[in-house]
């Protein structure tokens, strides 16, 4: 009691009572656990040698509907508060700020706010906007008009125009549930979830959105939102005292009372099995083998670490690559063409769930795609899986466990993320983060051969919650959907009195004329230019050879793991060649070798390695504006003790990969090309600016002609034409073509590892090496760009449209390249956002400075509008040039730009920055010219670079939309393709 008493004295201010600590030395990290006294707000403290300092503060929300109200509640919530009673506080300190991280998520049973930040004083300046924006939100009606739903007259004064709904929640959950995967996950957890929050969809369905009234979301603030329901996490170097004494000056004190805690409801079980099928809209005139058959089981709770291992090992055993037992049924089975994307085990719920099934397939196989699912799991049950299979997924277990991330989240965030439900939802969340312990308790456990057969039979057949889903295809289901809508509002229409109707249009006036209004912005705090850090961090590399290969290493803080890529040059590859490289990077890694069935090898990647993936790229060149790097890149990454195995690994894979085992090919091929419509909304507005540049550099039109819309094309054609035997034989041929050229082709290598790692680390790539690597003096790797503008509509199933508009510009050793960055940030934060956002609809859009296409671009997402967006997007040049845009405008932008290079990613993620920074010619001069280029930035120049660049009358237009549209887009010059 003693060392507890004596840590509550230092360690915690007077309002919290200080619960206990925990050491984690696997993640080189201190959790304290502390409770506020008056209002039981829970406080969870990472305390970790690390500058990047983190905050969250995550509240229970609990909805009963799907009308979206704990989702337009955390848009709302964000549109100004009693401190800082200005629209749009979070995203005017996004441009105020050197954050590493901004946002705030809506999950199905929590909604979270955090943020990250590497300078301190950044770092109280957001807390202090967070808390008064999480507990004292305005909740003005109308920024919940803007943010969720409201009527509006298509002519905003005529009455007599028709009737429409807006609102940007409501615009991004019909984006977001246009995507088939989206529309599956939801359908099957409500089914899955009877009775319970999971029921319903928290993001909210367009449907029910417009049900929600302004007092329930402000009922459900004051219930949900109370410290009572919240749980408060940090982590970083700054002591939780501090963190406290913030927390109860900006809010807690003001608390008095507690509230009961809300909390998810335990689920009531079927009986018996459940079978449903439902439908998804899709405008593809062929619909065949696009149904989605998945099976489920409904598990324990979330609250012991020890199950969720469990259901973690369970998972990996049966469905983690081509060697496990389910998989390899479900990628082989003649019944679809590929595994569903739902596959797996999910424990972010309360009561955790798997989930096992197969994507493009018909309705009519269910029963059979059932009944071959629960065969194979009585057949594992009965004869129990190789001891050797239970192993390798134990050992990636561990890895994943010691792995320093940070390069998608900050490293703190992803800790908080992983301990978060244990927070919420009763249990521990120090325990789901230190798992030695359970850890090796599961490695006794599987030591047993009835382990795996066990948890099949107690967690899955003898298991009754379970439910059968089939999601068909429904070609008028869109069209439906609208004309559904359309009549609604018609009917809505017909029955308004004239006093509602006026009062729709005065609310309309009132909205804009509250987004036109200008904020004080100097209500919030800032950071200024000042605070920019001066220089860049530089990472120096150890330089060797072994044999004809170059070899660079870097030491960091791995936590006892290994990092390696051979990096070769693209050879000359024939048009055919190159349409295929894509399927090369993914199948190469996938197949057998000279050594080993793919099965075996598959098998051999897990019990070695984290596994290896390969990749292609090609990088615009300094100096030469037309001019590229191009590369083939294999990676992987082990433990330290697993070294030798993995470069032997990267050697077999690369030298004798084999590409004779056509239906393994054939089942790759189906598994990619059902995967490819998943993405496509997913980042629509991605696709569209990527179709935009297509034709500015070699670079550009690589990406787009292997990753954009041209290579879905290619893949869906491709797809058809192997059901021949003959085009098998030369999709085979031409893969073998490929890896003989890059066998022959010059190679570096890159070692990334931790000090007691990193000799044996390039031993073992000696070993391995030392021989020749075969390099053979072969013709260079040729592409180009025609820098010819385009006008394309691409027609998909969507519900909302993604545009982009493309200017030719500069590449980036270029003295205006910097400046056209900023140009970027100060018409997104300037215009932009107001107009497409606030004003348009649209959950998103902005424009940003592309350095590998020597372009400036403009895009929006889950937009509403089409012609009016781009008319918009030409209007922000006026913009620019009135007295609206001022240096504070851009010294904001600088800000972003800055925090945006300056993000930090994991250690070993930095690392293979400066590497590739290194190969591509972006020297510490380049970059530091570069950064004082973005700092130096005045009004005047941005003006005269929007003269220069933005009345170019060679741009491109591209827009992701529906067939609805296309014959509109076809009138205003747009060409139509079909994806």
């Amino acid at each position: 009691m003693s060392q507890n008493q004596s840590l509550s004295n230092n360690n915690n201010h007077p309002a919290f009572e200080f619960k206990g600590e925990h050491e984690i030395d696997s993640l080189n990290l201190t959790i304290q656990h502390f409770e506020h006294k008056v209002t039981g707000a829970a406080h969870y403290h990472l305390a970790a040698d690390d500058p990047q300092n983190v905050f969250l503060v995550a509240l229970r929300t609990v909805p009963m509907d799907s009308t979206g109200v704990a989702h337009i509640l955390e848009h709302t919530t964000l549109c100004g508060s009693e401190k800082y009673p200005v629209r749009d506080p979070f995203f005017m300190m996004i441009r105020r700020s050197l954050n590493t991280f901004m946002n705030a998520f809506t999950s199905s049973d929590w909604t979270a706010y955090p943020f990250a930040t590497e300078n301190r004083k950044d770092f109280q300046n957001l807390l202090q906007v967070y808390m008064d924006a999480v507990f004292f939100p305005n909740l003005d009606p109308l920024d919940f008009a803007q943010e969720g739903h409201r009527f509006e007259f298509e002519e905003m004064t005529n009455p007599d125009s028709p009737l429409t709904y807006k609102g940007v929640v409501f615009n991004e959950m019909k984006g977001a549930m246009s995507s088939p995967v989206s529309t599956l996950w939801q359908a099957f957890s409500s089914e899955l979830y009877p009775t319970s929050t999971y029921h319903y969809n928290s993001g909210g369905e367009p449907e029910d959105i417009p049900n929600l009234t302004h007092q329930q979301l402000v009922d459900f603030h004051k219930l949900h939102y109370h410290p009572s329901n919240a749980v408060f996490m940090t982590y970083g170097d700054i002591p939780a005292a501090e963190h406290q004494s913030q927390f109860e000056e900006l809010a807690l004190a003001r608390f008095q009372d507690t509230v009961p805690q809300v909390h998810v409801g335990l689920e009531s079980r079927y009986s018996e099995p459940k079978v449903v099928e439902t439908s998804y809209a899709l405008d593809e005139e062929d619909v065949s083998a696009k149904t989605h058959i998945v099976l489920g089981w409904l598990l324990g709770q979330n609250q012991d670490p020890l199950n969720v291992l469990r259901g973690h090992l369970l998972s990996s055993v049966l469905l983690d690559n081509s060697a496990s037992p389910l998989r390899k049924l479900l990628e082989e089975t003649e019944l679809a063409n590929a595994p569903s994307p739902l596959c797996g085990f999910e424990e972010s719920n309360k009561e955790m769930a798997f989930v096992v099934g197969v994507q493009g397939s018909e309705a009519e196989h269910a029963p059979a795609v059932e009944a071959m699912i629960l065969t194979e799991l009585q057949r594992i049950a009965d004869e129990g899986v190789e001891q050797s299979q239970v192993e390798a997924m134990l050992h990636q277990l561990e890895l994943s466990q010691r792995e320093v991330g940070g390069d998608g989240y900050p490293y703190g965030l992803q800790l908080i993320l992983h301990s978060l439900a244990g927070a919420l939802h009763e249990g521990d969340p120090i325990a789901l983060l230190d798992t030695d312990a359970a850890l090796k308790q599961l490695e006794n456990e599987v030591k047993s051969p009835d382990f795996i057969p066990g948890l099949v039979k107690s967690l899955l057949l003898d298991n009754r919650h379970r439910v059968r889903l089939t999601m068909k295809p429904d070609t008028e289901l869109s069209a439906k959907k609208e004309q559904a809508e359309k009549a609604k509002l018609a009917e809505i229409q017909a029955k308004l009195t004239d006093a509602e109707k006026q009062a729709i249009i005065e609310q309309a006036v009132a909205l804009e004329a509250r987004q036109a209004q200008e904020d004080d912005p100097t209500i919030l705090p800032e950071v200024t230019k000042d605070d920019i850090p001066a220089d860049i961090k530089v990472y120096k590399a150890e330089h060797s050879s072994i044999a004809d290969m170059a070899v660079k290493s870097y030491q960091c803080g791995t936590n006892g793991l290994t990092y390696e890529q051979l990096i070769i040059d693209l050879p000359n590859l024939t048009e055919q060649e190159q349409e295929l490289m894509p399927l090369f990077n993914s199948c190469l890694t996938e197949v057998g070798t000279q050594q080993r069935d793919y099965i075996e090898m598959q098998s051999h990647q897990a019990e070695v390695s984290g596994g290896i993936s390969a990749r292609s790229s090609v990088h615009s060149k300094i100096g030469e504006p037309q001019g590229y790097h191009s590369h083939f890149i294999l990676s992987s990454k082990a433990l330290n003790r697993n070294q030798q195995l993995m470069a032997e690994l990267l050697h077999e894979t690369l030298n004798e990969a084999r590409f004779d085992e056509s239906n393994r090919l054939k089942d790759l091929v189906s598994q990619i090309r059902s995967s490819v419509d998943h993405g496509i909304t997913g980042n629509g507005h991605g696709l569209a600016m990527m179709a935009a540049v297509q034709n500015y550099t070699p670079a550009a039109r690589w990406k787009y002609a292997r990753s954009g819309f041209a290579g879905i094309q290619y893949i869906k054609k491709l797809h058809e034409e192997l059901k021949s035997e003959d085009a098998m034989s030369a999709f085979s041929a031409g893969l073998s073509s490929i890896q003989s050229k890059i066998k022959q082709s010059a190679k570096q290598a890159l070692v990334i590892s931790d000090e007691p790692g990193m000799e044996s680390a390039l031993q073992s790539m000696d070993n391995v090496w030392n021989q020749s690597t075969g390099v053979t003096n072969q013709a260079p790797f040729e592409f180009d760009a025609s820098q010819n503008a385009v006008n394309q509509a691409w027609v998909t199933s969507t519900q909302v449209n993604f545009c982009a508009l493309a200017y030719p510009a500069v590449p980036a050793d270029h003295e205006d390249a910097p400046k056209l960055s900023v140009l970027g940030a100060c018409l997104r934060n300037g215009f932009l956002h107001s107009a497409i956002r606030e004003k348009g609809g649209a959950y998103g859009g902005g424009a940003s400075y592309n350095a590998e296409a020597n372009a400036f671009v403009f895009y929006s997402y889950r937009d509403p509008r089409l012609l009016e967006t781009y008319s918009d997007f030409k209007r922000a040049h006026e913009w620019l040039m009135s007295a609206e845009a001022t240096q504070a405008k851009v010294d904001e932008a600088i800000l972003n730009v800055i925090s945006a290079m300056d993000k930090p990613g994991s250690p070993a993620g930095e690392m293979k920055k400066a590497f590739y920074q290194d190969l591509y010619g972006r020297t510490h001069e380049i970059r530091m010219a570069y950064r004082h280029g973005v700092i130096s930035t005045t009004i005047a120049e941005l003006r005269a670079l929007a003269e220069k660049y933005l009345t170019n009358d060679n741009i491109s237009s591209v827009v992701l939309t529906n067939s609805q549209n296309a014959d509109k887009l076809k009138d205003n010059g747009f060409e139509v393709f079909k994806l």
